[in-house]
């Protein structure tokens, strides 16, 4: 008697709780592919390429790691622009700060039932964990995500899934319900300990997490953007200079993007074309983007401020190359702002 090897997809974000999840399954004999969803708002390693103060820690793609280590194939998938309905949308509300992780939740688990059903896979495996987030791994919320998404008894959350019902797969006798977990709370203890067990090392943070969008600075500067813009709107750009830079608004129709050290300055320096800038030349300082429209009093205040953070701060007059987008420059002399003169408030 031939028996069929059942396949499941993992949804691998490059965290220790995927990682354990979709290895306890790969323990029952079960054919483990994974994927990982390419919002934007996840990026590893990108500011620590950027910084050089970061350069000591790591750039890897946890995902791609994730994968390496389970010796599986990984699905990369971009949903950008269809995930831009759930940041500016979320039926469920964010949680602290800008995350619509109930959303969010709901969403991955809803493309990976489409994936299954296109790909021929028999069910789905998520690394959730009953109490470990306030908003979308909750009791009363999992089976949300589970109705919602459609994926219903199809969804397997192996390291907490003796605290719920049984699903299909464990019903199917597909998986052994004894060999999955009960873990609960916050505590991450089980999980490092588990890793242990199966000879997992040098993986990601266990409490970590790398969407941005949890982050209390990051999420003001979005709040931010959609209301200079007037509307809830951004593009892949957006996301990626709201994570760099000093961001300043001294006015409400224009911000400053300001370079903190080299690195940033040459990433910034790639968006050259899209936004106006300002150089400081006479000192050594940073290379600051122009956010809006601005008239010749606008461009003095930008250059008093670029020029409070050039090693020229302290110095009468700071030259700076002013540039539109249309790449005319010009030189002007300004005092650079003292620091009584800079408002908190302009601080994004």
């Amino acid at each position: 008697m031939v028996t069929t090897q059942r396949k499941a997809v993992a949804l691998i974000s490059g965290g220790l709780d995927s990682l354990l999840a979709a290895k306890a399954v790969m323990e029952q004999g079960v054919h483990v592919e994974g994927i990982n969803f390419y919002t934007g708002f996840c990026v590893e390693g990108h500011t620590h390429a950027i910084r050089k103060k970061d350069k000591a820690k790591p750039k890897r793609n946890n995902a791609l790691w994730v994968a390496e280590q389970l010796g599986i194939k990984l699905h990369i998938v971009d949903v950008i622009e269809e995930y831009k309905d759930i940041v500016i949308n979320p039926s469920h509300g964010y949680g602290q700060h800008m995350n619509p992780c109930l959303d969010c939740k709901g969403f991955m688990v809803k493309k990976a039932h489409q994936w299954i059903e296109e790909n021929d896979f028999d069910f789905i495996i998520t690394g959730e964990v009953i109490g470990q987030r306030p908003m979308s791994q909750r009791k009363d919320t999992m089976p949300v995500i589970a109705r919602e998404s459609g994926a219903g008894d199809l969804l397997v959350r192996p390291l907490c899934a003796q605290h719920l019902p049984p699903t299909l797969p464990e019903q199917e006798g597909w998986l052994d319900r004894e060999q999955l977990f009960d873990f609960s709370g916050r505590t991450r203890k089980p999980q490092m300990a588990l890793a242990e067990q199966y000879g997992f090392e040098d993986y990601a943070q266990p409490a970590g997490g790398c969407c941005f969008l949890t982050d209390a600075h990051y999420s003001k500067k979005i709040a931010d953007l959609w209301a200079s813009r007037g509307e809830r709107r951004y593009e892949l750009d957006d996301i990626m200079l709201l994570k760099v830079g000093r961001h300043i608004r001294p006015k409400k129709h224009f911000k400053l993007i300001i370079g903190r050290e080299e690195g940033e300055n040459n990433f910034l320096s790639g968006y050259h074309k899209m936004f106006a800038t300002i150089k400081t030349t006479s000192h050594a300082g940073p290379l600051t983007l122009i956010d809006g429209d601005v008239n010749d009093e606008d461009i003095e205040l930008a250059a008093r401020i670029s020029a409070r953070y050039s090693q020229g701060r302290t110095a009468e007059k700071v030259e700076v190359e002013f540039t539109n987008k249309q790449g005319v420059s010009k030189l002007i002399e300004v005092v650079p702002m003292p620091v009584s003169q800079l408002d908190e408030a302009w601080q994004v």
